[in-house]
């Protein structure tokens, strides 16, 4: 499954969503931090463990193995206008031990008869079903015991297709004559098939699965399998009932079905399978490019493996209320509309980027969790890490011209980075019990550090080992389940190097370290000096039982930038590196490539000899990103003045690449909105037009013969940052297109819009936003609905903040999309925040209620609170969080807490230089 994301937009980081309610008892601890020039003490969260105490963990019991099912026959029937569901199962299961109950789990569904018939006897009908509905079981109590072997289980039951986005779910659409209508559509990861049908609804309990559609006949009905059989309905003539062929031995939670109106587009892969794309009728157009992405990647994933695709067909399908970006169901793949439509005049180029890269992802899966499947919950970083990783090697693959490596290190690898480096992290291995501890761990350390870590891995073991020990891995657990450690014995056994014990030290401890470096010349060699440390968002700590990791580090020179010259693996806390034949004026570089999940601190005199490498571009950009972004981080960390990162910062201003602007991006805005709390906000938009001015000039407004890709993401962005910090020329020219675009005259490009849009409203009234949301009305791409929803925030008056928040409770926004709109406003001024967070206290219960502890709720927390950067509001977060329970999301408030008093700390150490610096810009030459 993909969560959806965006770029790291407030002062921590969010993906898409993506434990228990924290209770605060122990009083904050007063640590000291180093700034630039003084100290300065303040209540931190160092120790947010302690501040935030977990409380007692739900008792938590796996299902009994004394019956297991073998093949479910399942018929379900579908009413679309009174949104119910009948349903029949006829399970094949074994008994290995005498019961006279069996347990399953079932949640939101009422079971009508239940009956047991033994392989050649007598049925036996259960006298009573004990439903446990906090663990989501329910026992069928027999009255006499079921003997060991064979035999059918029968359950007739009844559920609600419910408005939630999990589980049997309806999906409301618009047909192209303006009738609303309603899909029945399903989403089961992590823990809802049970929302579907009785069923053992653990990963490691597989089976197979005859599924029976009896459906209104003018509706597409799909299921994992191709149709088999389709006939009239005998009772009712306006029906058929649909036979999909038997699956292959699968995991429950990667069952699916939907039925609704659908067009779709075809085409076979190079090694014959069928792919289809599945589109809102009158929109099979916009399938086309997924299909050329799903029909590339099916054969490339078939080599990288060696083992073919074990299914007939593919499809993949848009639905039109889906709470993530997309889930892997095998061989029938759903997806949120933006993450699989692409309209050839009106997509812009990150949403082709966006939709290349989730296609990638879940085809992954069709292997890797589909084909070979984790053990339990606590396995899923094996899933989601090992797809978010090698989705960037399929797009590599399929549009090199993206540079998406490069891409990786801003999208994901900072961003773990970012929140690993919090108190209230975990590990990537998260020992995972009760169902509602499960929704927590689709987060950015399972994915994004999962990616980064796996990422690590292959550049230490080499491809070709990396690739003969996957196919070893697949190959021994085909249909089966494997853990974290059957994945290192293979990759140990093919390459020869100790996996488990350098892994272990990044999949099973929280954190990561980092890597201190000086140096010495000693004649033509140079003498490096390594230590490493955990890094702390909050600073430098001198914990006695530091933690260790086992680090690959790669070194390199300026004499060959791109060429590694050592590697070595930093097991001990510190050590002495002697690199030969290095010429004093050379530079030498730590982790060339940004591959190893680590931070660096060079010495002064070091990090001076690498800087030049920043305005002349001899560093490479992954490494000129990953050297700026190493610095902010020590900033924010208290480890270094952000006076430093700024003069660091102006040395970007000859930069071409459009990830290395990106992540500057970031970072600049990260800094705007904390000094959003100071009174000088306006002098660090000045510094952001003084950085952007250049590089927009040289690009303009219209693209150039001979551009690509990156330059219409990397115009994008500086048109949508100028305008945004107020330049004038861009604010003018923004609102001159925004009039022709409105009146008809001169349609913006699709990748001109954001920054248009962005731009006029932030500098808007009452009219630009009745436009926008006039513009919103009329689109008829999800796409460009969703462009405008981000956006509209921007707008700064209260009272239209205000128009804009109700805006995304009502009938216009998709449910999934409430979230973005509230986290729009949040994260685009002080006044925003502050009316996001207050209404999301003031309609609480319809939020709660309506994402029901997916982790939707984690997200639109995260991006309303995470800005504050006030001590006392952390106080104000975590009480209102006590006294209104939010299961799904206890990690992601504690993570909020700890991120506003780390910005309250770095406001009150570094705001006076900061304002200083700006000024001292400004002020004209002596």
């Amino acid at each position: 499954m993909l969560f959806f994301m965006s770029c790291r937009v407030s002062l921590s980081v969010i993906r898409l969503a993506l434990p228990r309610n924290p209770t605060l008892t122990a009083k904050p601890v007063s640590l000291t931090l180093r700034a630039s020039k003084h100290l300065v003490r303040f209540n931190s969260v160092s120790s947010v463990s302690t501040l935030f105490s977990m409380p007692e963990r739900r008792p938590f019991v796996r299902l009994p193995t004394d019956v297991y099912p073998v093949n479910y026959g399942l018929r379900l029937k579908p009413d679309l206008v009174d949104f119910t569901f009948e349903g029949k199962l006829e399970a094949a299961v074994e008994v290995t031990q005498g019961t006279n109950q069996i347990v399953m789990n079932c949640a939101d569904i009422d079971i009508i008869t239940a009956s047991f018939v033994p392989e050649g006897g007598e049925e036996i009908n259960a006298t009573g079903f004990n439903y446990q509905n906090e663990d989501e079981k329910v026992t069928l109590c027999f009255p006499s015991t079921l003997q060991n072997g064979s035999g059918s289980l029968k359950i007739d039951f009844v559920g609600e297709l419910n408005d939630k986005m999990k589980g049997f779910y309806r999906s409301k659409y618009t047909t192209p004559s303006g009738e609303v209508r309603y899909a029945a559509v399903t989403q089961f990861e992590a823990t809802d098939a049970r929302r579907a049908f009785p069923c053992w609804d653990e990963p490691a309990i597989k089976a197979t699965f005859d599924i029976t559609l009896i459906v209104p006949k003018d509706r597409v009905a799909l299921s994992n399998m191709n149709v088999v059989d389709r006939k009239p309905y005998p009772d009712d003539h306006s029906l058929v009932e649909v036979k999909f062929a038997t699956t292959p031995i699968m995991s429950t939670y990667l069952v699916a079905f939907v039925i609704g109106e659908y067009d779709f587009v075809e085409s076979q892969s190079s090694d014959g399978v069928t792919v289809r794309v599945y589109t809102p009728v009158g929109k099979a157009e916009q399938g086309k490019f997924a299909l050329e992405v799903a029909t590339k990647t099916l054969p490339f994933y078939k080599d990288y493996f060696n083992v073919p695709y074990p299914l007939p067909k593919i499809d993949l399908i848009a639905i039109a209320d889906f709470a993530a970006g997309a889930m892997e169901n095998w061989g029938l793949v759903t997806y949120r509309e933006t993450a699989l439509l692409i309209d050839p005049k009106n997509s812009c180029a990150s949403s082709r980027q966006w939709v290349a890269l989730v296609v990638g992802h879940e085809l992954a899966h069709q292997w890797f969790g589909n084909l070979v499947t984790m053990e339990w919950w606590t396995h899923l970083w094996l899933n989601e890490g090992f797809a978010s990783w090698i989705e960037y090697l399929c797009v590599d693959h399929c549009f090199p011209e993206y540079d998406i490596w490069t891409q990786f290190v801003s999208a994901d690898y900072t961003r773990a980075l970012d929140l690993d480096a919090l108190d209230n992290s975990h590990p990537i291995e998260v020992d995972v019990g009760h169902p509602s501890e499960v929704d927590e761990i689709f987060d950015a350390i399972s994915y994004s550090k999962g990616a980064s870590v796996i990422r690590m891995l292959h550049n230490y073991i080499g491809d070709e080992d990396f690739r003969k020990g996957m196919n070893a891995y697949l190959l021994k657990f085909q249909h089966k389940n494997a853990s974290t450690e059957d994945l290192w014995e293979c990759l140990e056994q093919a390459s020869g190097k100790p996996i488990a014990a350098v892994m272990n030290s990044w999949t099973k401890q929280m954190g990561f370290p980092i890597i201190v470096v000086d140096q010495e010349q000693h004649g033509s060699d140079r003498v490096l000096k390594i230590s490493q440390k955990k890094f702390c968002a909050s600073g430098p700590r001198n914990d006695e039982d530091c933690p260790n990791w086992m680090v690959p580090v790669s070194i390199c020179t300026s004499e060959d930038p791109s060429c590694t010259k050592m590697k070595v693996l930093l097991d001990q806390p510190e050590t002495t590196i002697n690199i030969t034949n290095v010429a004093p004026d050379h530079w030498v570089k730590i982790n060339p490539g940004t591959v190893g999940f680590y931070r660096i601190q060079y010495s002064s005199a070091m990090l001076e000899s690498l800087l030049p490498g920043i305005r002349d571009l001899t560093l490479l950009p992954v490494d000129r990103l990953g050297l700026q972004n190493d610095l902010f981080s020590l900033a924010r960390a208290g480890m270094i003045s952000t006076v430093e990162v700024l003069k660091v910062m102006e040395a970007f201003v000859n930069e071409p690449n459009y990830t290395v602007w990106s992540d500057l991006s970031c970072n600049l805005g990260v800094l705007s909105s904390l000094l959003s709390h100071t009174d000088f906000h306006e002098d660090i938009q000045e510094f952001i037009r003084d950085l952007f001015t250049p590089i927009g000039m040289k690009l303009g407004w219209d693209s150039k013969t001979g551009e690509g890709h990156l330059d219409a993401l990397l115009r994008g962005l500086v048109l949508g940052k100028l305008g945004k910090a107020g330049h004038k020329a861009t604010l003018e020219e923004a609102r001159r297109r925004f009039k022709e675009h409105v009146e008809g005259k001169q349609i913006l490009s699709a990748d001109l819009r954001s920054p248009v849009y962005l731009t006029v409203l932030k500098h808007g009234d009452s009219t630009t936003l009745d436009t926008m949301l006039k513009l919103h009305k009329q689109a008829d791409m999800q796409e460009e609905k969703n462009r405008i929803e981000r956006v509209l925030g921007a707008i700064p008056a209260p009272d239209l903040i205000q128009r804009v928040l109700n805006f995304a409770l009502s009938e216009e926004v998709r449910p999934q999309d409430t979230v973005s709109v509230i986290g729009g406003v949040a994260g685009s001024s002080k006044q925003g925040r502050k009316a996001a967070w207050k209404f999301v206290k003031d309609n609480w219960e319809e939020l709660h209620n309506r994402y029901q502890g997916g982790f939707l709720i984690s997200r639109l927390i995260k991006l309303t609170v995470d800005g504050f950067a006030i001590d006392k509001m952390a106080a104000e977060v975590k009480s209102f969080f006590e006294s209104h329970h939010a299961p799904a999301a206890e990690r992601t408030v504690q993570q909020c807490c700890e991120n506003i008093l780390l910005n309250a700390a770095w406001l009150k150490r570094d705001a006076d230089d900061i304002h200083q610096y700006l000024l001292q810009r400004k002020a004209p030459p002596v």
